[in-house]
């Protein structure tokens, strides 16, 4: 691997076979305009340049993985300014073989300490490394339908952190939905998505415990308004119809701050 950076050092475009086969297995960005596919794979090139990848639990990181992971962690910044900047306050991508289990600890309203487990495909720390799991990497090109994509969920989360805690509200631009002030601008954001996320969550609890037809898009968008923010942003990007029919305020929102815009 480390070779081959040496090469993207020297030569920054990626190699067209190995750029060809990502396309192939994760066919949401072969559909991208010809214009973003080309994009995206010079800002590829340059986030294989700037990161680290790690292995763990015996993992060995090939040109596959790599390429894989940079060129779906692209895709949510693609079109917002700065670039790559939104991912500038970390380095290192640690990626597991499968998903790994995690060790919690959360503090109650009583002051009361609970600790738990939990099974984790992906985890983005605030001003800290990414981490992956590679079967659940894989199988991005097989689960759009699902709305569902491991790396994209978790840059989400860089992006939402660059303002603070993940609170499901990134920082917005100057001006956004024509606002004067980054308060309005915020205030507009989660006067879209607030509603969104509780309303969600009531289908999500009615379909647990009084057998409703349960959403399609992953119910641990109903854990918090950050995870639902994340979870919207991995349907949103690589099953732009389902997610239209079921959230077009929220995609009108998104389609707003991350530049991407209706066809036709």
């Amino acid at each position: 691997m480390f070779k081959w950076l040496r090469r993207l050092r020297a030569l920054p475009p990626i190699p067209e076979a190995a750029w060809q086969a990502t396309l192939d297995r994760y066919t949401f960005l072969r559909e991208l305009p010809a214009a973003d596919r080309e994009r995206l794979r010079t800002l590829s090139a340059e986030f294989l340049r700037d990161k680290e990848f790690h292995g763990t639990q015996g993992f060995v990181i090939t040109d596959e993985v790599a390429l894989a992971i940079a060129a779906q962690a692209v895709l949510p910044v693609l079109h917002l300014e700065g670039g790559l900047d939104w991912y500038d306050d970390f380095v290192g991508i640690v990626v597991h073989p499968s998903e790994v289990v995690a060790r919690r600890k959360v503090v109650d309203d009583a002051q009361v300490v609970h600790e738990y487990d939990e099974v984790v495909a992906g985890e983005a720390m605030d001003r800290g490394p990414v981490m992956l799991s590679w079967q659940d990497v894989l199988a991005s090109g097989i689960t759009r339908n699902g709305g569902y994509n491991v790396v994209i969920h978790e840059f989400a989360h860089k992006i939402d952190m660059r303002g603070g805690d993940a609170d499901g509200c990134p920082p917005l631009p100057p001006g956004f939905a024509g606002q004067r002030s980054a308060r309005e601008a915020r205030a507009a954001w989660l006067a879209v998505l607030q509603p969104a996320y509780e309303d969600f969550r009531e289908k999500t609890i009615l379909a647990e415990r009084f057998g409703a037809e349960p959403p399609w898009l992953d119910d641990y968008a109903a854990t918090s308004i950050s995870e639902f923010f994340a979870v919207a942003c991995e349907a949103y990007f690589v099953n732009r119809a389902a997610f239209e029919r079921d959230f077009p305020a929220v995609l009108a929102l998104f389609d707003a701050f991350f530049g991407r815009r209706r066809k036709g």
